[in-house]
């Protein structure tokens, strides 16, 4: 069900996520650049969830409950953390290069070399909403996270698979928004890319349909 009832921290969300809109539709940002700090913002959040998974290792539990395919098993919280980083940056490292295979951007050299390129083209304007969103990350793992105790509650599974909803809405973005940069349409994309972005965020219920998953398992093991 969508959210019926906005938080002071979903307004804030949704602030920071308008400020690149506003910032290609009105002060002439080029649109290729916010969306290389948008794969950034992407690494942000992996970061932000593998210091919460951490934390999680060394003030909570230090294992955690593997369920894969029906087979439950006990494992290290630095297995989960070192499974995501891999899991989660191989995703992150796909993604990006098919957006800088298709759009505009002045991006040259061998596989990995492109990434070094990435400061030089974010410019003012990409390295201005860089900080916007690592503050935004890190007072949101702050407040939301360690000062309503919600790290004495979460598993590890379920908070390891908290960012990937980031991965399937920038799936569908690289794609989508590769054809409308490739024909110039960025004003466009960026309005796109910002409403698919706020819906996922604040009224697609991820967690809720990581909950339900896990407990439909449970309860199939526990019929067996």
């Amino acid at each position: 069900m969508f959210k019926r009832k906005l938080t002071i921290n979903d307004l804030f969300l949704i602030l920071v996520n308008l400020v690149p809109l506003y910032g290609v539709w009105f002060e002439g940002w080029d649109p290729s650049r916010v969306f290389v700090v948008y794969c950034l913002e992407t690494v942000i959040v992996g970061i932000m969830n593998v210091l919460k998974m951490a934390a999680v290792t060394l003030l909570v539990s230090p294992k955690g409950e593997w369920n894969n395919n029906g087979s439950h098993n006990m494992l290290t919280g630095w297995f989960f953390i070192f499974f995501f980083i891999i899991h989660y940056g191989f995703f992150v490292l796909i993604q990006t290069q098919i957006f800088f295979s298709f759009s505009k951007m002045d991006i040259f050299g061998p596989f990995l070399s492109v990434y070094t390129q990435i400061p030089a083209l974010l410019g003012d304007e990409g390295k201005l909403l860089i900080g916007i969103f690592f503050v935004y990350y890190s007072l949101d793992t702050l407040f939301n996270f360690f000062l309503t105790g919600e790290y004495k509650k979460i598993t590890l599974m379920e908070l390891m698979f908290q960012p990937y909803k980031r991965i399937i809405v920038q799936q569908l973005i690289v794609i989508g928004g590769s054809l409308f940069l490739m024909f110039g349409a960025g004003k466009i994309f960026m309005l796109i890319m910002v409403c698919i972005k706020i819906y996922f965020e604040l009224f697609f219920p991820f967690n809720r349909v990581l909950k339900l998953s896990a407990k439909k398992e449970f309860d199939s093991k526990e019929a067996l």
